[in-house]
């Protein structure tokens, strides 16, 4: 219990930290975001205009301290502003939009990336210097080792336009209702496949690499032998002595991949024009939308700090030893 209160208040500490430093960073960067903003409009507004607009975009002269508790009591409410970009959008719709795709698309090929660069890992190191070991970790770390756009830029022509085996840009086809549908579901699928594949090469290498390191070092452990002169079965020898304790640095890894599903999504987006939050930060970015930016900054911290909680708790129940050094120190 001293553990798990130990990492809770170390997650609402960072969580703290974070919030904090989005709401500092805008506010410290040189020049007025507002003045930038209406400059574009060259004198075409008068300046009761001005002052309505900045009321409606919540951009006040107050005291700082006022405006940090108002930028708190605007996060609890789900009251993140509205977007300069898509005005009178409000953000916190953007974000709602675009999320679910950038979690479904690199979350889902990460996770994919994850099991089957740890099983082939497993599976290489136990049967090493076979013909898989041999080849399996030299094609992965040449797809690696290329640029992650010029792939993208790769697949996307082949498949897309010279093939035309699947769709070039976009998260669905126009001619079918998003909802909890097949023919919607179906089409994002088929539209995710390209950057989906893409994510999948550019990460396979690192997970399977290192689960085939971690796995050997660990087979040369004393209670390993031990344990195979024993006559243990192959199959609990491989999975739950060997794979158990060899996993366990995966997993750390498994925590920042994880935390940067959001923000790790930016070039995929990009080259593909998919709808997600990586594509809506860069389009932010370039538009100079100050709500959106500090928006999606703030998503992309929370997700590191969850996703790191979570493997904290998972850690804690593979290695004991992580929940007896917190007891220890209670002691």
């Amino acid at each position: 219990m001293r553990f798990i209160l130990n990492r809770l208040g170390f997650f609402f500490l960072s969580l703290w930290a974070a919030i904090t430093i989005n709401f500092i960073l805008p506010r410290l960067m040189p020049g007025n975001p507002a003045d930038i903003m209406f400059a574009k409009f060259q004198g075409q507004l008068s300046p009761q205009a001005i002052d309505a607009m900045k009321k409606a975009f919540g951009l006040t002269d107050k005291p700082m301290i006022t405006q940090y508790f108002e930028y708190l009591r605007g996060l609890l409410s789900g009251h993140w502003g509205l977007s300069f970009a898509n005005f009178p959008t409000p953000v916190i719709n953007i974000i709602r939009n675009s999320l679910p795709w950038t979690i479904s698309l690199v979350g889902l090929a990460t996770v994919l990336a994850v099991l089957i660069g740890t099983s082939a890992g497993i599976y290489i190191a136990w049967k090493r210097q076979g013909i898989l070991d041999n080849t399996l970790p030299l094609v992965t770390m040449a797809i690696q080792a290329l640029p992650y756009f010029w792939v993208a830029l790769l697949v996307l022509f082949v498949f897309g336009f010279k093939l035309q085996w699947f769709p070039m840009n976009h998260g669905y086809s126009t001619d079918v209702t998003s909802g909890f549908n097949w023919p919607f579901i179906s089409s994002a699928l088929y539209h995710g496949f390209l950057p989906g594949i893409t994510i999948l090469l550019g990460s396979l290498s690192g997970w399977l690499v290192g689960m085939r390191n971690n796995m050997i070092n660990t087979l040369g452990e004393d209670y390993v032998v031990f344990a195979e002169a024993k006559g243990v079965s192959t199959r609990r020898l491989m999975f739950t002595y060997a794979a158990r304790n060899a996993i366990l640095p995966q997993l750390t890894s498994f925590a920042i991949a994880i935390g940067n599903v959001v923000s790790g999504s930016i070039l995929t987006e990009q080259v593909f024009s998919y709808p997600g939050i990586g594509n809506q930060l860069t389009n932010a970015v370039l538009l100079e939308d100050y709500p959106l930016i500090q928006a999606s900054f703030l998503i992309i911290a929370v997700s590191v700090l969850v996703a790191n909680f979570i493997v904290d708790m998972l850690y804690s129940r593979l290695d004991p030893r992580v929940r007896r050094g917190g007891l220890a120190n209670e002691s």
